[in-house]
């Protein structure tokens, strides 16, 4: 099976200055990632805050401009689409963010903020798009007649579905989830999260899905990717990668999952910093990749 997205090398360095009298230095926050993910899966991204989880998926989106690598999606070079074959471009592949509260405009309608991609697009007419815009809220399970109220009327968990209604809009095949459910309730997040797993049944969506939640990826991630300092250290299907770890990473990682059986032992494993040395990745088992 051709993969829908391939990221070969993918390298983003953050410029930085020391002062005055010291030379311009550079941070790797992104540093030579390879990955694939074939249509129809999702492809988990997992690491500690600062591991460069959300650099990646903007990079691969061009949110971010990369400093080096390539960004294959389909037949296109993502990397070398200007400006206006890129706009072109981002109908396919779309993000949901992190934040349901800052990726809203709060002054603009929540109608509008939906209908907002297929204008700049130029798809369809005021009619086809304003109904098109109450479809899209009828299938994230909001109410179509909610269209003409702002984002601060709205809860949450409502302001994130708001969110995936917007970038469906396009009818996009690739959707990029930067930790959708980390900033909701605890009692919204299985909602959300069931919600993301039902449109891609019916829709037959590819998610790249970010987050630090290791519970939830297993739960819903089809192949998981592991990062530490902007470098992937561990690739495998979800549930070989939390059985048989290969990376002392990985393994140290999954033995902070807190334990759900009352009076269970937490047992960390230890992981040393110091001791990190960058590895290329080699075959370890069946579609098991580490860098060991």
């Amino acid at each position: 099976m051709t993969p829908l997205l391939q990221v070969r090398g993918l390298v983003k360095e953050f410029p930085t200055r020391g002062g005055f009298f010291r030379k311009t230095a550079g941070v790797r926050a992104v540093d030579d990632v390879t990955f694939e993910v074939q249509p129809g899966e999702t492809f988990g991204l997992v690491g500690e805050s600062g591991s460069g989880k959300t650099t990646t998926g903007r990079c691969i989106l061009r949110l971010i401009e990369p400093t080096a690598g390539e960004v294959m999606f389909k037949d296109l070079n993502v990397r070398a689409l200007s400006a206006s074959e890129l706009r072109r471009a981002r109908r396919h592949f779309q993000i949901v963010f992190q934040d349901p509260y800052s990726s809203l405009n709060p002054r603009m309608r929540v109608g509008a903020i939906v209908r907002e991609p297929l204008i700049i697009h130029k798809i369809g007419t005021r009619d086809t798009q304003q109904a098109r815009v109450r479809e899209l809220f009828e299938l994230v399970g909001l109410d179509p007649a909610a269209t003409t109220k702002y984002p601060h009327e709205f809860s949450g968990g409502q302001r994130q579905r708001i969110g995936m209604a917007r970038a469906l809009a396009l009818e996009p095949s690739l959707i990029v989830c930067d930790e959708p459910v980390s900033a909701l309730d605890v009692s919204v997040q299985a909602q959300v999260v069931n919600l993301l797993l039902d449109l891609q049944k019916r829709l037959g969506l590819t998610y790249l899905f970010i987050a630090h939640d290791l519970r939830l990826v297993r739960q819903i991630c089809d192949r998981v990717a592991v990062m530490y300092r902007g470098r992937i250290v561990e690739i495998a299907p979800a549930e070989r990668l939390f059985t048989e770890p290969a990376h002392e990473y990985t393994r140290a990682l999954l033995s902070a999952i807190p334990r759900l059986e009352p009076g269970q032992k937490l047992e960390r494993i230890p992981f040393d910093p110091a001791g990190f040395h960058s590895l290329p990745l080699r075959e370890v088992g069946p579609l098991h990749l580490a860098a060991v």
